[in-house]
């Protein structure tokens, strides 16, 4: 097909073949640029991984760097076909202004993110409670955090939900501390009691002898009179301690023929009788 007569064929045959050459270099430097930095990315990961260093902050770095780097590729393939980076930046500038502010909320949880990541209020595998709800820390992402819950449900919360409420980390520390409110009845004896629940105490092989355990008197309440139970017992194992304790206490109590009440109320009803018609 020939070319119209306003048109040099030589000029447009250069010109096709300089921006051709240009695109094909702009390709093989984006997809060379994009493989080293996944490779770079993918190093950087495992030396962090090395150093001992947590992995929510591991992938929250990787994450990181492999953005930066793939800015630097594409601006590396923009200068491959010719455009000017001066102006191109500042229209990126621009542009990232702009969507700045169409993103508050995303930059907020990217801010967020950062502040999880660096003050560390947890890390993956510990069991908090944020946000209103409670599970595993799966990871820490750029925008998001991820939760495992105890039914094995996933619940993505964002990093400003995050940090914008309290945070109770249960796996923070090695030992929790038992702590329940044990009700005996006022026609009870206190002291028997307490010899029970020592006796259940010192049975339980997997509570820890520093510190020791605790039975206080604790309250006189509307229909029992209460006794605090304070012992502890590593984190790992608390829950089962726990479970084992509360039914050992309430099973060696109703042995030794100690009352556990529970709240009653007592209707009484009258009858106004009808007057003589």
């Amino acid at each position: 097909m020939s070319l119209p007569g306003w048109l040099d064929q030589e000029k447009v045959s250069a010109l096709l073949t300089t921006w051709g050459l240009k695109l094909l270099a702009a390709v093989a430097v984006f997809a060379i640029g994009m493989l080293i930095a996944r490779l770079v990315t993918r190093g950087l990961k495992k030396a962090l991984t090395r150093s001992g260093l947590d992995s929510t902050l591991v992938n929250f770095l990787g994450n990181i760097s492999f953005a930066l780097l793939a800015l630097i590729v594409v601006i590396a393939a923009l200068s491959q076909m010719g455009v000017q980076m001066t102006s191109a930046l500042a229209v990126l500038g621009a542009m990232g202004l702009a969507v700045g502010l169409a993103l508050q909320g995303s930059l907020s949880n990217f801010a967020a993110g950062v502040m999880i990541i660096g003050f560390r209020p947890f890390r993956a595998g510990d069991f908090v409670e944020c946000a209103g709800v409670s599970g595993v820390v799966e990871i820490v992402g750029i925008f998001n955090t991820r939760l495992i819950t105890t039914d094995n449900q996933e619940i993505t919360l964002s990093n400003s939900q995050v940090l914008g409420d309290k945070i109770v980390n249960y796996s923070a520390r090695d030992t929790r501390r038992f702590n329940e409110i044990i009700g005996i009845g006022y026609d009870d004896d206190i002291r028997k009691a307490r010899e029970v629940i020592n006796g259940v105490l010192k049975k339980e092989s997997r509570l820890l002898d520093d510190p020791p355990p605790q039975i206080l008197m604790w309250n006189l309440g509307e229909s029992s009179v209460d006794l605090a139970v304070r012992c502890w017992a590593r984190t790992s194992e608390f829950w089962d301690v726990r479970s084992d304790l509360l039914q050992n206490i309430k099973t060696e109590l109703e042995a030794a023929g100690i009352t556990i009440p529970f709240p009653q109320r007592d209707v009484h009803l009258y009858q106004e009788s009808q007057a003589a018609q």
